[in-house]
C-alpha cells in the first residue's frame, strides 16, 4: 500500500511542501480535545510531540489516543471546548516523512507509468484508495493496482501488468 494523503492530484491546495494528513472533526469533551479523521496510514503523525500545521498555524500534539473508533487529539494551546470547536473542519498538514522503502502518493502523482515491455501507459493523476489495493489512476483513464508496481525511480513508475490491461477501453 502507498503511504497516502487525501489530496493527490495537481489541484492540491496544501501549503507548499506539506501533505494533507487529517481533517479535524467535532470537539470532544470540554478540555479542548478534538476528533481527528486521518487521511494517512502513517498514524505516528498523531504521536505526542508531533508538529502539525493547520489554517491557524502550527500545532503540537500534546495528547492523542485511539478509542477504538476514532482518534482523539489534544493540541497545545487549544484548552477549552470553544477553541476546539473552532477547529472543526480544519485540514491538518505535515511534512513528508523520509522513508525510502515506501511508495509515497505525492511522489507517484505526475510520474510516467511504464510496463514490463517498455510501453508508456500514461501519467499518474491520482492514487485512489481501494480496499483490495490502492489504484494508480492514469491520465488515460486506466486504473493500475499498486500491487503491480515493481519499482519507482525519479519520474517513472515501472509496473508488471497482465497481458492486455492497457489495450482495454478506458472507462
Amino acid at each position: 500500500m502507498a503511504s497516502r494523503s487525501k489530496s493527490t492530484s495537481g489541484t492540491d491546495l496544501s501549503p507548499p511542501g506539506l501533505l494533507e494528513v487529517a481533517t479535524v472533526g467535532r470537539a470532544h469533551g470540554v478540555r479542548g480535545d478534538v476528533v481527528v479523521h486521518p487521511v494517512t496510514n502513517r498514524l505516528e503523525r498523531f504521536d505526542v510531540g508531533s508538529t502539525l500545521v493547520t489554517a491557524v498555524g502550527e500545532r503540537t500534539v500534546s495528547r492523542s489516543r485511539f478509542d477504538g473508533n476514532r482518534w482523539l487529539v489534544h493540541f497545545d494551546g487549544i484548552d477549552d471546548r470553544d477553541a476546539a470547536a473552532a477547529l472543526t473542519g480544519t485540514t491538518v498538514y505535515a511534512e513528508p516523512l523520509d522513508d525510502p522503502d515506501e511508495l509515497w502518493v505525492h511522489e507517484l502523482c505526475g510520474s510516467s507509468v511504464i510496463d514490463q515491455h517498455g510501453f508508456h501507459a500514461g501519467i499518474v493523476t491520482s492514487v485512489v484508495a481501494n480496499p483490495a489495493a490502492d489504484l494508480l489512476e492514469l491520465d488515460t483513464g486506466h486504473l493500475v493496482p499498486l500491487t503491480f508496481v515493481v519499482r519507482r525511480e525519479s519520474g517513472a513508475v515501472h509496473v508488471e501488468v497482465p497481458h492486455g490491461l492497457f489495450e482495454l477501453e478506458s472507462p
